[in-house]
């Protein structure tokens, strides 16, 4: 497996992906949701422009005036969606009207770091923020504490512990992974990972390549998919029995488009974040459960770059996206957010919906953490040794 060549470790090619892997905070099984962020109508955010609370540093109007001497812009190097991204942008610039400008593409998970650090080693990016959630590719990235600027945000102490994921890297939401259906197509819902096998085993020549996974060969889909399995060992048995029938696709959201379009019947481990707007569109044909033999939640990581052009305003955006306001807006867009003061809604999807959904034991936390290769070949070579390809 390859890593990213960086100028200043000077390793050895191997993908960025292999050598990371997320720990596992807490287990379980979960109950069912649809619905969601998209399409729904949320409640209205208030914003304090220019306002900041009053845990806050005395010296944080510093930040705030030295903000409005840049440029007025900010660019995020980003694998987040532009319907996700709106409501955010949207209140970030309520609360700071200089910043006129925001500027974030839609990169693969991986290819938030790999044009970081290409770009870095000739002195020529423009990032201020990097926003993935590729659990691995972050861990692997921040080994080197030189690519990212220390800061250290005033709302930690307000947050629960997982809001910091590795030194100066935030959770900016905590995204559920779903199993999703086409409930025109199947006479049975699944109801979790055993639930789906049972389906299959039942008529395997109707599902036959009308499953789709996560292809483990990219950060995102190594990282929930090792993280299931070693929370459920015992869900190997399950595998085996739908793995042999399912396709793998590098996308959540092309997932969602062809379960919907009838390509694929259902998927497992598909990003609650796209999916939910696909379930407010589709009339009730596409549906999402959360697994009920343990659902993975990933957290999606942001930074600010070492030579961030607008660094102050970078520190105002990662603030505001840890705040109760930005955690708001977070919801809106169809993330999920994790502060406690942020309430489940119409438009709105909270981790706490989940906690209460299932038990808090019941949640297959995913944090940033390294894997050795070996494990990370050997759960590969199984994995892709079941798959029907």
């Amino acid at each position: 497996m390859d890593h990213v060549l960086t100028a200043r470790t000077k390793r050895t090619p191997r993908r960025l992906v292999s050598t990371a892997i997320v720990a596992i905070a807490a287990v379980g099984m979960l109950a069912g949701c649809s619905g969601g962020g998209g399409g729904a109508t949320a409640p209205t955010n208030p914003i304090a422009e220019g306002e900041f609370p009053d845990y806050y540093p005395a010296d944080y109007q510093d930040i705030i005036d030295a903000s409005k001497e840049e440029s007025g812009e900010l660019t995020i190097y980003s694998n987040t969606d532009q319907e996700n991204w709106a409501p955010i942008f949207r209140d970030f610039q309520k609360k700071y009207p200089w910043v006129k400008k925001i500027n974030a593409n839609n990169l693969d998970s991986d290819e938030v770091f790999q044009r970081q650090l290409s770009e870095s080693a000739t002195g020529s990016s423009t990032a201020d923020l990097l926003v993935s959630n590729a659990a691995q590719a972050w861990a692997e990235f921040a080994e080197d504490p030189s690519v990212l600027l220390e800061y250290a945000s005033p709302e930690l102490p307000e947050l629960p512990e997982f809001a910091q994921l590795l030194p100066n890297v935030y959770s900016m939401s905590t995204d559920p992974m779903t199993i999703a259906y086409n409930t025109a197509l199947m006479d049975e819902a699944p109801t979790g990972i055993a639930s789906l096998a049972e389906i299959v085993a039942a008529d395997p020549e109707k599902y036959a390549d009308k499953i789709t996974t996560r292809d483990i060969n990219g950060a995102f889909g190594f990282t929930v998919s090792y993280v299931f399995t070693q929370a459920r060992e015992e869900s190997w048995s399950d595998l085996e029995q739908i793995l042999p029938l399912a396709r793998p696709e590098t996308s959540s959201g092309t997932q969602g488009e062809k379960i919907l379009a009838g390509e694929y019947l259902a998927g497992f481990f598909i990003s609650a974040a796209p999916a939910y707007p696909i379930v407010d569109s589709s009339n009730g044909i596409f549906q999402v459960v959360f697994p009920e033999d343990g659902t993975v939640v990933l957290p999606r990581g942001i930074g600010i770059t070492p030579d961030a052009p607008n660094v102050n305003t970078a520190k105002l955006f990662v603030d505001f996206v840890l705040s109760e306001e930005g955690q708001a807006a977070v919801a809106e867009g169809g993330l999920t957010s994790y502060r406690d003061s942020v309430k489940a809604a119409e438009g709105l999807h909270t981790y706490q919906e989940v906690v209460d959904a299932v038990g808090e034991d019941n949640v297959i936390f995913a944090n940033y953490e390294l894997v050795p290769d070996a494990d990370v070949q050997e759960f590969i070579g199984r994995w892709d040794g079941l798959l029907g390809q």
